[in-house]
């Protein structure tokens, strides 16, 4: 068992013993950025809403800060670890718990329908709590969004400007190709920001706990959802071109203009409209549209 087993990892001191016994240093490459404040941690956790009924999956643990709270709370916890050099730190920081696994991989390449078969197969209701690498945020989200995971809440920290992003509603600055997609799979909120100076290394810009609770089918009916995406990315391509024109520039050929406008009109959509006005229910009604027109290949 750990000689520090009855002290939270999440203090400055304890973080620095243990990246001093290991000789351990950051990676920038791999975005590392450690969390030493155990009542973000508490807030974290509670967000996520864990019994030891539900299990936790974690990406990026570190040296195991967030994930002692996780298993503290949940029945299981795995965790995945792409930096090989912090497995060793893991085995010994969480060996106070019995419900902790950790996966070496990335989580991008990793099959999770298959992880959660193999270690989570007893459990109804998984959330994915996470500190996530900044460069890879909106990667991983998509991949735990798309995918359809049989996940409850995704509650992560993550910075603070794509949070806003995600939670953004149509009108604001920040509403986005992101929030429509976010927004379609899940329930958005940002739960809190957290200050830089809470973190070792101190990142450059302060970060947020979003959370998303993952909805059982979306709040939009729409006939070819790989078409309903297409036309929410052509209508944000440029954020200061009116709608007409960002599809006609990149959906559609410039000769199908008129065609595309009267469309617009039909679902009662003004053309000179610009993209980050729209509701997630109008990209729906649109898409559909255009799906029944038959107006693209």
């Amino acid at each position: 068992m750990s000689q520090y087993a009855d002290k939270d990892i999440a203090t400055p001191t304890r973080t620095r013993q243990i990246l001093e016994k290991y000789g351990f240093s950051f990676k920038k490459s791999l975005g590392q950025n450690f969390l030493i404040d155990t009542n973000i941690l508490h807030n974290i956790v509670s967000a996520a809403e864990l019994t030891k009924a539900k299990a936790a999956i974690e990406v990026g643990p570190g040296i195991g800060a967030l994930t002692e709270q996780l298993c503290r709370k949940a029945g299981q916890v795995v965790s995945i670890e792409i930096d090989q050099r912090l497995l060793p730190i893991l085995e010994e920081t969480l060996a106070p718990y019995d419900n902790f696994r950790v996966v070496h991989g990335d989580v991008l390449k990793l099959d999770l329908h298959q992880l959660i078969r193999d270690q989570l197969s007893h459990y109804e209701k998984i959330s994915v709590v996470a500190n996530l690498p900044y460069y890879v945020t909106t990667p991983i989200l998509m991949k735990l969004l798309e995918e359809r995971l049989p996940l409850e809440n995704i509650v992560v920290m993550i910075q603070k400007e794509v949070a806003d992003r995600i939670a953004a509603k149509p009108g604001s600055k920040d509403y986005g190709s992101l929030s429509v997609a976010a927004q379609f799979y899940a329930e958005t909120e940002v739960a809190m920001v957290v200050p830089a100076s809470v973190f070792v290394p101190k990142p450059n810009v302060d970060s947020a706990v979003i959370k998303l609770a993952v909805r059982e089918k979306p709040p939009v009916e729409v006939a070819d959802q790989k078409l309903f995406f297409q036309v929410v990315r052509a209508s944000f391509a440029q954020r200061r071109k009116t709608l007409i024109n960002n599809l006609v520039g990149q959906l559609f050929a410039k000769e199908q203009k008129e065609q595309v406008v009267q469309l617009l009109k039909r679902v009662e959509i003004e053309p000179e409209r610009r993209g980050e006005t729209l509701s997630i229910e109008e990209f729906a009604r649109l898409s559909n549209e255009i799906f029944a027109a038959k107006l693209l290949p």
